[in-house]
């Protein structure tokens, strides 16, 4: 079943030519990424698949079912700031939804019983408790909790979780992405990895979260050159692929050139009166010639830049402590950074690494315990908050602005019109006001300024937002050779991965981990130490059962295998008490809830003492 068909679409900005004449197919259940660099038209097309945009030409064709709803999660979310977060999470016609709304909305006012039980009978009516339990899990898992806090509140990064959050609990058939990782700390990504991965869901997305397209998509889709190169597999199929595609290219544009030249030297002779049949070869002599004259695009991001000597005194944190009223960031935290070190800091959203990335660098005080900075050191700050240029600046006055030439390695020098040629900034480009740059090139240029400064030391706090691939490979391949000391901030797990020695684990309450390895490393022992806490608390469940029970070595086979049946029972319905006692010291749990679980807690009694009696009865019996 095609959820989305494109034949023959083009899109173009003035001169600019996005894609031609591209094809693209989609079926129901289907997962595919799109893959391009900054600037070539990635956002373009997804909002044309969202019904936002038109293709362009008579004979552009884009169709979507009829019977499915499209649901689009922009880059920059369009939410209105006068709504409330729930009235935001909530805006929609399926009467479910409405349904939890109205509920919500009642609990905000436990004053008004009548409200609420109206709201709780509309919830019987339409068996919407299974929505609301869904809907609690989503808000819970991207950490949205301020239901009556106005949008217009909120930050970028919280704007684009509550718009995740309410596409994902409307559920439309079809789920259109734009960077859906950006702003997610590493637990959110990893619980939206697995909630995407579902089979009932289809996906176009973009994003750069490589271990994303490693394990969910079954198709990529690559936009080259205008053109869209479609490859089944996840992203190390695709890697494979588009190499063997270079490989084939790089042979077809040798023969066609060999061609062009060869028809270019017959149709120099060729006489002026020509023949039908010499007028067809002159025809094609055209077609040779445009695909001879094709150049295939291997521009890649080259940095050299020459770093600053760094001395034997680099970074130190003596004894650091600081706090925001009753949240701790850091507690007693000391450290003396080593050359070369590469750490990467991890946490959850709100946990403090920004603030202690400004401690580090003197932007802001500690309450307590100093920071001491080495003479040598000179900082590179890539942070979200200061890609602000000028929106009137061309891209080469913005680094010309900065310096006319940097240092490179062996004593030479580069030029501010060479360095953004090699961040792909062309000639022509490099002309293009700051104002037309897409969110992924601004970011590459501001990245490009703090390099130049000539850093020693680079702190980076989420670099890869809206950068594409090719630019985070090259990037990683400088930050592998780079002669400083490096910490990276990102939500980007593969980029860690490559990249860091060690950890700086934010585990909340002040305290910081050093942990030795990498993000795969840590999340491995983080499971392992789980998976052991389990089987403990399972091992000592069975084990109470098993010191109570009197033996049976006498018992008949049957008799046994009833006892095993009901010790295992016993075992389960202990585990869900226990869980449920839990949730009732939590402060987040509604009326409705705690009516809902002590229900559940007396029928849960009810058979807890029924298996236990009858166990005694055969026990005793024995």
């Amino acid at each position: 079943m095609n959820y989305l068909f494109l034949e023959n679409v083009s899109k173009s900005y003035g001169e600019k030519v996005l894609f031609r004449n591209i094809d693209l197919q989609i079926s129901k259940g289907q997962k595919v990424a799109l893959v391009a660099k900054n600037g070539t038209g990635k956002t373009s097309l997804l909002r044309l698949i969202a019904g936002l945009e038109s293709g362009e030409g008579e004979a552009s064709v884009v169709r979507t079912r009829k019977d499915i709803r499209i649901g689009y999660l922009q880059q920059e979310p369009d939410l209105s700031d006068s709504d409330s977060v729930i009235e935001a999470i909530f805006d929609s016609q399926n009467p479910q939804i409405k349904a939890v709304r109205e509920y919500e909305e009642a609990m905000l006012f436990p004053d008004q019983l009548k409200r609420m039980e109206q709201a709780v009978a509309i919830m019987e009516e339409l068996k919407a408790w299974d929505v609301e339990a869904r809907v609690k899990e989503i808000l819970f898992k991207l950490n949205i909790t301020d239901l009556d806090k106005k949008v217009g509140t909120l930050s970028g990064g919280q704007k684009k979780r509550l718009a995740l959050a309410k596409l994902l609990i409307d559920e439309p058939e079809f789920l259109v992405l734009d960077e859906p990782t950006n702003h997610l700390d590493l637990d959110m990504i990893e619980w939206l990895e697995e909630y995407l991965a579902q089979p009932r869901l289809t996906l176009f997305l973009v994003t750069h979260d490589r271990y994303f397209l490693e394990r969910i998509c079954d198709t990529i889709v690559e936009l080259d050159n205008g053109s869209l190169y479609k490859y089944q597999g996840n992203y190390s199929e695709f890697l494979e692929k588009k190499s063997l595609r270079h490989g084939t290219e790089a042979v077809e544009l040798d023969k066609a050139k060999k061609l062009f030249k060869r028809e270019l030297e017959w149709i120099r002779r060729m006489p002026k009166a020509r023949t039908t049949k010499a007028k067809s070869r002159v025809d094609a002599f055209d077609v040779i010639e445009e695909k001879a004259n094709t150049t295939v695009d291997k521009q890649e991001i080259q940095i050299d830049i020459k770093g600053a000597r760094m001395g034997s005194k680099i970074l130190e944190a003596h004894n650091l402590n600081k706090s925001y009223g009753d949240l701790v960031i850091v507690k007693d935290f000391h450290y003396k950074f080593k050359k070369k070190e590469r750490v990467g800091i991890i946490g959850k959203n709100g946990v403090g690494k920004t603030t202690f990335l400004r401690m580090m660098t003197k932007q802001e005080r500690p309450d307590g315990g100093k920071v001491v900075i080495g003479d040598t050191v000179q900082f590179g700050y890539y942070t979200q908050e200061g890609i602000q240029m000028k929106e009137d600046k061309r891209v080469l006055e913005v680094i010309t602005d900065i310096a006319e030439f940097i240092p490179l390695e062996k004593g030479a020098k580069l030029t501010a019109t060479q360095l953004l040629e090699r961040f792909l900034f062309d000639r022509k480009h490099q002309q293009v006001y700051v104002s037309q740059l897409s969110g992924g090139e601004r970011r590459r240029l501001f990245l490009l300024t703090v390099l130049m400064r000539n850093p020693n030391f680079l702190i980076l706090d989420e670099p890869t937002n809206d950068l594409d691939i090719l630019t985070l490979n090259v990037l990683e391949d400088f930050l592998l050779d780079f002669p400083g000391c490096v910490i990276i901030v990102t939500h980007d797990r593969y980029f860690m991965d490559k990249l860091v020695d060690h950890l700086f684990v934010f585990e909340g309450d002040g305290v910081i981990r050093d942990f030795n390895g990498n993000y795969r490393e840590y999340q491995e022992e983080t499971r392992q130490k789980e998976l052991e806490r389990r089987q403990q608390e399972s091992s000592e469940k069975k084990k109470t059962v098993v010191q109570t029970a009197t033996p049976v070595r006498e018992a008949s086979g049957e008799t046994k295998k009833e006892i095993k049946r009901l010790e295992r029972k016993i075992v389960q319905l202990e585990e869900r008490k226990k869980e449920i006692h839990a949730s009732f010291s939590s402060n987040d749990l509604d009326p409705a809830s705690i009516e809902k679980l002590s229900v559940e807690l007396g029928e849960l009694q009810k058979e807890l003492d029924e298996n236990e009696e009858r166990w005694m009865e055969i026990v005793e019996s024995i």
